[in-house]
């Protein structure tokens, strides 16, 4: 607009100066005839002056409403994409929630298999024990020794009794089933001394790791995470193999994001995503990297 205005001066004031020299420059019957020429050229560019000014004005309406337009759809894409974030936060959230729900189930199943377990070896000490019954009943006792105990003529009467008893170690299967559900019961005193029995009395049975493991989680339920720390290390360093490895190390991790050791914590989740890919605790790892703002990689495929 700015621009046909001051070409439309500029056509004015050239027509006015041609008018003013050829008014100079030519006899006065001429100068009517020049007058009248150059007064029609003037009307001619005023009139391309203004329907170039028309024209322009349209072009700058339609590149107003072009601009509306971009604005328009510039707003549109940004609702667009806010609501996006928010979906996949919410779908992130759920997924997180999802993950939980299954670790908790795979547990639940695990300590299932463990409680059928230790219910088919009772079964089996009952069986055994009904077994020694039998043969003691159909095999006579035998005489004893006048004065002494069976087999020992020289040993005095009672010496036997006067020996201390030796400590008898509690059933493995009944002991560390007790302490998984005083620990499922929140008996957290009463199944961290059961699984501390396991580990004395069979320190290596496969069961000692899963009872190392429970010590840790006790720690961690009770928010004691240096505690947690030391026992899932006991296991990741004294059970290596054991079925409890990739849940005690993700437990690690957290425990360490817990102390605020965020590098550690990382480095401990992010080694569990490159030695246990495809477990439902490498996931919980990702996820958990993931809310923290760290970036992991997408897990190998299975071969």
């Amino acid at each position: 607009m700015k621009i046909a205005t001051s070409l439309r001066n500029r056509l004015f004031a050239a027509a006015a100066l041609g008018l003013f020299l050829s008014a100079l420059s030519v006899p006065a019957s001429a100068a009517s005839k020049e007058m009248i020429e150059l007064q029609t050229q003037v009307q001619q560019l005023l009139d391309m002056v203004q329907r170039l000014q028309s024209t322009l004005d349209t072009r700058m309406g339609v590149m107003q409403h072009l601009v509306e337009q971009t604005n328009d759809a510039t707003t549109q894409m940004a609702a667009t994409v806010n609501a996006l974030q928010l979906k996949i936060n919410a779908q992130t959230e759920a997924s997180n929630g999802k993950l939980d729900t299954v670790s908790g189930q795979v547990q639940s199943l695990n300590d299932s298999v463990d409680e059928l377990k230790s219910r088919i070896a009772k079964l089996d000490k009952t069986v055994q024990d009904l077994q020694a019954q039998l043969q003691a009943m159909q095999t006579p006792p035998p005489t004893a020794a006048p004065g002494g105990q069976p087999g020992d003529p020289n040993a005095p009467l009672g010496s036997a009794a006067a020996a201390p008893p030796a400590a008898v170690a509690p059933p493995l299967k009944n002991t560390y089933q007790a302490g998984v559900r005083d620990f499922n019961a929140a008996h957290y005193d009463v199944a961290s001394s059961e699984f501390q029995d396991v580990l004395h009395y069979y320190p290596n049975d496969d069961l000692a790791g899963t009872a190392q493991f429970y010590l840790g989680e006790i720690a961690y339920h009770q928010q004691n995470y240096a505690d947690a720390v030391k026992a899932y290390n006991a296991v990741l360093e004294g059970f290596p193999g054991s079925p409890k490895e990739p849940a005690a190390q993700l437990r690690k991790g957290l425990s360490l994001l817990q102390l605020g050791k965020k590098d550690a914590g990382i480095h401990e989740l992010r080694s569990l995503i490159q030695r246990h890919p495809q477990t439902p605790e490498a996931s919980q790892a990702r996820s958990k990297l993931n809310a923290i703002g760290v970036r992991v990689t997408a897990p190998a495929s299975a071969h």
